[in-house]
């Protein structure tokens, strides 16, 4: 640090105004050790050509599995209109698309893979752009993005997609084949068998969640949720899907245009959730109104380098920051956003009061109450356009789903929102989170705090 002060001396000798330009003759500049230090944790980040940015997102209206808008629609269909959204929305050249990954997670490997090379292909994009699946479970969605945004750092290509697909009505949650009996000898092991609602029943009974937080937790995700809905919020980021419904009894097919979420109960109140029976256990708390709504759904994010999407005419919508993937106990999977958050806001070298907007996956109120209390968050920044209790969780999508919303909330929000964080559990026991900064945010020099003097020199300080 003295060698570094020694430096500042020399530079300032030749900053230094002379004695007749001082009103005291005093020194308007002197050398001093930044309070943040050299290594503080909120660098200076500047927008560099290579930072990995958000052109756009988009994504399909959510509807129940099985009896909503989508029981009828092939996978593939529903992952086809929002590739194809990225195409005309933006006049990308689908020819300059390096990759396109997809998160996806019941359907059986190889099917879904060819399922998404289709999609490609009646979206518009050349036998020459790739695709690929990944599946890490509930956080896929995620992953994908994160996986094309880690490619175009690295250089591979310089714009990708990532995407995330569900069908719940068409892949239900199931285990095909025996078990391998050597499970028995590893508890760790047998937990990531457990049913999704136990594992919400043991978060709720190690960390003491009510049924009554739990409940509100419900009712605050329907309410938010209808009220973005009638105020037009998610116009931006849902691309209509025009399909059919067959009727059960007679075989009639109708044609429909899907534009809105179809999960969304404006009525729910604590006294309707109090007459539910617990699901998973005699004396639980963990209702089917407290859980998140079994899904159909796709959604799809298109990234690029800076500089690429500047030189291309683009509008920036987000920057891609950091992302975190952490295990946690099996027994009580939900947890994992408490601990990826921190992971991901540390790697972005932020803190956790420096985020405007969050967006946490509602996979189980009890896991959702319990995580933004372990990390004391706001209410007023988390899911302020209600989660995945009231708007659905297709497992795959969410990720992609959450992308989208959370990128056009923060626009809307403009200068009052800089920061925001998507992250959800994940089943065997997992965490995710990742973190983006607003589109226009970003300025030439910093995004370091202001600091209150302005007399200090170092990397870490502004004038």
């Amino acid at each position: 640090m003295e060698k570094a002060i020694d430096r500042q001396r020399v530079l300032l000798r030749h900053l230094r105004p002379s004695p007749s330009s001082s009103p005291n003759g005093s020194h308007l500049i002197s050398a001093s050790v930044c309070a943040a230090g050299d290594s503080a944790a909120y660098q200076r980040n500047s927008c560099f050509g290579d930072d990995v940015v958000v052109v756009a997102a988009y994504r399909t209206a959510i509807c129940k599995s099985k009896r909503g808008g989508f029981k009828d629609t092939y996978p593939e269909e529903l992952l086809t209109v929002v590739l194809k959204a990225l195409l005309d929305k933006t006049n990308l050249n689908p020819n300059e698309v390096g990759d396109i990954v997809v998160g996806t997670v019941l359907a059986p490997g190889a099917q879904r893979a060819t399922e998404c090379r289709m999609a490609a292909f009646y979206a518009g994009f050349p036998e020459t752009v790739p695709v690929r699946t990944v599946n890490r479970q509930c956080s896929s969605g995620l992953q994908a993005v994160a996986d094309v945004a880690a490619a175009i750092k690295s250089g591979f290509y310089d714009i990708g997609i990532g995407a995330g697909l569900e069908s719940m009505t068409t892949n239900s949650m199931s285990w095909d084949g025996s078990i391998n009996p050597k499970v028995n000898a590893f508890q760790q092991a047998q937990n990531c068998l457990l049913p999704m609602g136990i594992t919400s029943e043991n978060v709720a009974h190690r960390y003491g969640v009510t049924r009554q937080e739990q409940d509100q937790a419900a009712v605050n995700s329907h309410r938010k949720a209808a009220a973005a809905t009638a105020a037009g919020k998610f116009k931006e980021e849902i691309i209509p899907v025009t399909t059919k419904i067959v009727d059960p009894k007679t075989g009639e097919e109708k044609q429909v245009t899907i534009s809105v979420d179809d999960g969304i109960r404006p009525e729910t109140s604590i006294s309707s959730l109090a007459k539910l029976k617990p699901v998973f256990k005699k004396d639980g708390s963990t209702t089917a109104g407290n859980s998140s709504q079994v899904s159909d759904g796709a959604g799809a994010v298109l990234l690029m380098r800076r500089d690429v999407a500047m030189q291309n005419g683009f509008p920036i919508l987000g920057v891609f920051r950091s992302f975190a993937a952490v295990g946690v106990d099996p027994a009580v999977m939900g947890v994992g956003p408490a601990v990826a958050i921190p992971a991901a806001v540390k790697s972005a070298g932020l803190q956790i009061e420096d985020i405007d907007l969050f967006e946490i996956n509602e996979a189980f109120a009890s896991q959702f109450v319990y995580c933004c209390k372990k990390l004391e968050l706001d209410a007023t920044k988390v899911n302020v356009n209600g989660g995945a209790i009231a708007l659905g969780h297709p497992l795959g999508a969410t990720g992609a789903r959450s992308v989208s919303t959370l990128l056009n909330e923060m626009k809307r929000r403009g200068k009052d929102c800089r920061l925001g964080v998507i992250s959800m559990c994940i089943g065997t026991g997992m965490g995710a989170a990742a973190v983006f900064e607003r589109g226009d945010a970003t300025d030439g020099l910093t995004n370091a705090r202001r600091m209150q003097s302005h007399n200090l020199l170092s990397k870490d300080a502004i004038s």
